[in-house]
């Protein structure tokens, strides 16, 4: 069963949006303050897991405390986009322990990866030996961030 954001009722809504921004909270706390008892909201947090809404729960850390402050965005460009290229390209970016996300574009190139290291060599050394590898890549270019003005998990909204 797939749930999806406009079968939720206003009570699921609250639920998402707590557990965006704390993950840790009891379920007694999180039924006070969406305003349900502890039994409803608990069978209401289990259908979220079950039907997939919820995938699961992790801890954020902070990249720059752990000496990882180095983002570049990078666009790829494919010599390849059939089905099979991109699937093989999926599995061997999936490898890549410092690309923290891959997207399929449409536009001017295939993919945009967000790849974070700890200096400029340390990404220069990735995308050397390991973004330069990958399967039916053409060309990439790099965009370093200067700095992150928002970089937190997604909180629930209404969609758009």
């Amino acid at each position: 069963m797939t749930e999806r954001f406009s079968d939720m009722d206003t009570f699921d809504r609250k639920i998402l949006d707590v557990l965006a921004v704390e993950g840790r909270i009891s379920v007694t706390e999180l039924a006070r303050r969406i305003g349900l008892s502890k039994s409803p909201t608990q069978a209401r947090l289990k259908r979220l897991e079950e039907t997939g809404v919820i995938r699961g729960y992790r801890a954020l850390f902070d990249p720059i405390r752990l000496g990882r402050d180095h983002v570049a965005f990078v666009e790829v460009k494919l010599t390849d986009t059939r089905e099979s290229a991109l699937a093989e390209f999926n599995a061997a970016v999936l490898k890549i322990a410092e690309v923290e996300q891959c997207h399929l574009i449409a536009g001017a190139f295939d993919y945009l990866l967000k790849v974070r290291t700890a200096s400029m060599s340390g990404y220069r050394l990735v995308l050397a030996e390991k973004i330069s590898t990958l399967p039916y890549l053409a060309n990439t270019s790099t965009y370093v961030a200067m700095q992150a003005v928002k970089e937190e998990g997604l909180a629930p909204a209404a969609p758009a």
